[in-house]
């Protein structure tokens, strides 16, 4: 097939650019490594300082020796970062902190600028903040006893049975005054990279989960049981707690010193009640929907303050990391409060963007009221049978249509073309996908925790990629429904030129279709899924295969009574047709990831032709048009010439 050959080198290039975008767009290992290393020192001033200095003088030399090390080192480190526009402020807010460490400052000034520029660090080179899934805390209490309890004793009072041989002695875990200072991530952080000039050693050994899980048992011993039974009670009683703490990012990063100024007369309870278990914090819909409310507050204040960079990556987490988690179960309930929300996230982040501040209030305050309602909804609407059976029904049928289309043409194609043969490969492709799906639907469920990011790129380069192909298999059938075209094809055998590389193309072709729609839907299910809902989401999806079984029936005996011209000049038609749709879609899913701007345009959506209101999906579906509309027009001349010459 030489459309297939001449599109090789177009495809290897796409393939190559999104290779290098999703390595541009993920944060260097060797840098976040760093980032949370800077990170550590600087929790580690904001908690010790005081220990070395009070009323302006030095009450412990070694400590305090250690205090302007760590402020040093914490300067240098930052200096060997990466450049951003942060950097020069960060720097800045460094050279600070060491001064008011050389001055004896008071303990309060320090802790407050360290705690501040840790967090900026993060915000700059941002990391991992969270385990990627509720941590077993009686694995972390078996792990704790093997690996800590020598030294920091069996509950964490510092008596361990070789605690008295070390200079300095080993924290105890179980006193307040320190704990209330420190989060569990910052626990994690010593755990993984161990306490320089100390005999804290590194854990790196162990795996990200069982630190974590020794990481939120140590931070248990400071609280008593009484104290998680308050905790209990006051998370189950008051629903505003749930938004200041709604996943376990939120809950790792919080420490009782930070969280009394939000919840100052029971953050110590709170905090004491989740930390021992932290699978009632696990981000549910309307939890995520929280945290894109605050990631959208956040951005506006951030704004405010000049930080237009920071301002545009919280909008961006505001909707990768809380609306898009929500988004399936949203879209099968409230189909149009979901595009609407879509929508004004994605022209909320081109106003940030823009630095145009009041817009930005304006949109931040439609946004707040749109993203309660859409709480609303998932809460009230969870369980109800009709819902869930419509929501499957419309969301297989949706997306099978469009695969189905990609795959009955290339099957009608193969049969007009007596190349059974090479069938076999495009029911492998779409065979393999469907299986690749039932696999993602696992490990996303079971082992890890698919990333907002991660699922658009996905989406988004496979359908870019599907459009390429589709457009060459178009404009290559569009030639060969000219008069004479065909039955010249044939006579000349050049059917054959359907190679073993072109069947792998094919192969490609079907697998990447079918698998972006089984990846989709696959989301949407797992988002629909409830306890008492499977059998009505069961009956939504067999009715939609049967749908889909008798659309794929009339569609190859329509094609099989086509004249052999007809059929070519209709698939033509139809693959272009999806390759618009595909492009547009696909530029669309990488818009929300950050890879392309926003830049809204009036213009109405149609999803099921991919048209959004934005200038580079409309333009990335006019260059496919134009290419179209070029490749038919030169099929027309050379028909003519040839015609002519005949």
């Amino acid at each position: 097939m030489l459309a297939f050959k001449k599109f090789t080198i177009a495809i290897s290039l796409l393939l190559l650019s999104a290779a290098s975008t999703q390595v541009a767009f993920a944060q260097d290992v060797a840098t976040q490594d760093k980032a949370k290393q800077i990170w550590q020192v600087l929790d580690y001033l904001a908690v010790d300082y005081g220990a070395s200095v009070q009323n302006g003088a030095v009450v412990s030399k070694s400590e305090y020796s250690e205090m302007q090390e760590f402020s040093e080192n914490a300067e240098k480190q930052l200096a060997s970062l990466p450049k951003t526009d942060a950097s020069a402020d960060l720097l800045r807010q460094a050279g600070k902190l060491r001064k008011l460490i050389a001055d004896k400052a008071p303990a309060n000034e320090v802790g407050s600028l360290s705690r501040t520029l840790a967090a900026q660090v993060l915000q700059a080179y941002p990391v991992p903040l969270s385990p990627s899934k509720a941590p077993d805390l009686a694995r972390g209490s078996a792990l704790y006893q093997a690996n800590c309890a020598s030294c920091h004793g069996a509950k964490g009072h510092g008596d361990g049975p070789l605690a008295a041989q070390l200079n300095p002695p080993p924290i105890a875990l179980s006193g307040h005054d320190r704990a209330k200072e420190r989060s569990v991530f910052s626990l994690q952080q010593i755990i993984s990279h161990g306490v320089a000039g100390t005999s804290m050693p590194s854990f790196a050994q162990l795996s990200e989960d069982d630190r974590w899980a020794i990481a939120f048992f140590a931070s248990t011993l400071a609280y008593s049981d009484a104290d998680r039974q308050a905790g209990k009670a006051a998370w189950t009683s008051d629903g505003s707690i749930h938004s200041v703490l709604p996943n376990l990012s939120a809950l790792t990063q919080a420490s009782e010193a930070a969280l009394s100024k939000q919840l100052p007369s029971t953050a110590g309870h709170v905090l004491a009640y989740l930390r021992s278990e932290p699978s009632v914090v696990t981000a549910s819909d309307e939890d995520s929907l929280a945290l894109a409310k605050m990631k959208l507050s956040e951005s506006v204040r951030a704004l405010e303050s000049g930080d237009k960079a920071n301002a545009s990556r919280l909008a961006l987490s505001a909707y990768l990391d809380g609306f898009e988690i929500a988004e399936p179960a949203l879209a099968a309930k409230d189909k149009q409060l979901f595009v609407d929300l879509e929508k004004g996230m994605g022209a909320f982040r081109a106003i940030v963007k823009l630095g145009q501040l009041d817009e930005a209030r304006a949109a931040e305050k439609r946004l707040q009221t749109m993203l309660t309602k859409a709480q609303d909804v998932l809460t009230t609407a969870t369980d109800d049978p009709l819902s869930t059976f419509l929501g499957a029904f419309t969301i297989l049928l949706r997306e099978g249509v469009e695969a189905l289309l990609v795959i009955v043409a290339m099957v009608a194609f193969l049969k007009k073309a007596e190349r059974r043969d090479v069938l076999k490969y495009v029911h492998a492709g779409w065979i393999i996908a469907l299986v690749g799906g039932g696999v993602t639907w696992a490990v996303a469920t079971y082992v890890v925790n698919l990333s907002g990011a991660s699922r658009e790129m996905t989406e988004g380069f496979s359908a870019i990629f599907a459009a390429v192909v589709l457009l060459g298999v178009g404009i290559w059938m569009h030639q060969k429904s000219m008069a004479g075209r065909w039955q010249a094809y044939v006579k000349e055998k050049l059917s054959s030129a359907l190679n073993r590389r072109s069947a792998l193309m094919l192969f490609v072709l079907s697998f990447v279709t079918v698998y972006r729609e089984v990846f989709e839907t696959v989301l949407f299910y797992a988002a629909l899924w409830t306890g008492g809902n499977g059998g009505y989401m069961l009956a939504g999806m067999v009715a939609a295969i049967l749908i889909l079984t008798v659309i794929a029936f009339v569609l190859l005996r329509t094609s099989a009574r086509l004249p052999i011209s007809q059929f070519f000049a209709a698939s033509s038609a139809l693959v272009a047709i999806l390759a618009f749709v595909m492009v547009g879609k696909g530029v669309a899913a990488l818009q929300k990831v950050g890879v392309f701007d926003i830049t809204p345009i009036a213009f109405p959506q149609i999803d099921w032709l991919g048209i959004h209101p934005t200038m580079q999906t409309t333009v990335a579906q006019f260059l496919i048009v134009a290419i179209v509309i070029g490749s038919v027009a030169y099929n027309l001349r050379s028909e003519k010439s040839r015609a002519k010459k005949a």
